[in-house]
């Protein structure tokens, strides 16, 4: 972990999403240069939501990851910790059901939902592990998890390019978009700490989920974690 990341309590970091509210969707979308909307319909075929079925969806931000899902029929939940955030999304998707929560005592019952899903926003919880084990909590016996997050690309050469994109370029581009750049420099630097492929199923096992498999998106400059409970 970085020295930044290590300073960072929860009430900070929720100040700093609420400060990003306004334009996260749009700063997003220019920073991945669009692919974002190709990992939000990777993570709904991978949660495979049926009409119905209880749908957590964490660190839901503005709840533009949760459409998809109540699209599809399912009944979710999109849940956040910046009440910034859950202000723009209230607004802008009065039907969804938001709701605020902190990843690590989430105000939902044991086996509350057939699945819980994440993206992008794992490793801003500030005790991920704990996290990992309150969404399994949660999660009724046999249910899905679902993690979509920044991780280590798969060729060698790429990655050395795409870090430096993350500690140089992307915060430049941020301050072009964002109403908080510096919340983007944090980003790039918890990105740049955040374990691989590997390192990332490790920890989902040991919070007690099981058959945990990976599929890397964008050459594993993301990578979706599946798991059953």
């Amino acid at each position: 972990m970085t020295r930044a990341q290590l300073d960072k309590d929860p009430a900070e970091v929720a100040a700093m999403f609420d400060g990003v509210a306004q334009r996260y969707d749009l700063t997003n979308d220019v920073l991945s240069l669009g692919q974002d909307r190709a990992w939000r319909t990777a993570v709904l075929r991978a949660v495979a939501p049926l009409p119905g079925e209880r749908v957590l969806d964490l660190a839901a931000g503005t709840g533009t990851s949760s459409v998809p899902f109540a699209q599809a029929g399912a009944v979710v939940v999109p849940c956040d910790f910046s009440q910034g955030m859950l202000a723009v999304g209230k607004k802008a998707r009065p039907g969804l059901p938001f709701v605020a929560g902190d990843g690590t005592r989430l105000p939902f019952a044991d086996a509350s939902f057939d699945a819980v899903t994440i993206s992008f926003g794992l490793r801003n919880i500030v005790d991920s592990d704990a996290g990992l084990a309150e969404m399994r909590r949660v999660t009724r016996p046999g249910g899905r998890l679902v993690v979509c997050e920044f991780s280590s690309p798969t060729w060698k050469p790429f990655r050395t390019v795409y870090l430096e994109y993350l500690m140089k370029a992307l915060p430049r581009v941020s301050r072009a978009v964002a109403t908080n750049a510096d919340a983007y420099v944090y980003l790039a630097e918890s990105i740049r700490a955040w374990p691989d492929q590997a390192g990332l199923a490790d920890r989902v096992l040991a919070a007690g989920w099981r058959d945990v498999e990976w599929q890397n998106l964008s050459g594993g400059i993301v990578a979706l974690h599946r798991a059953r409970a």
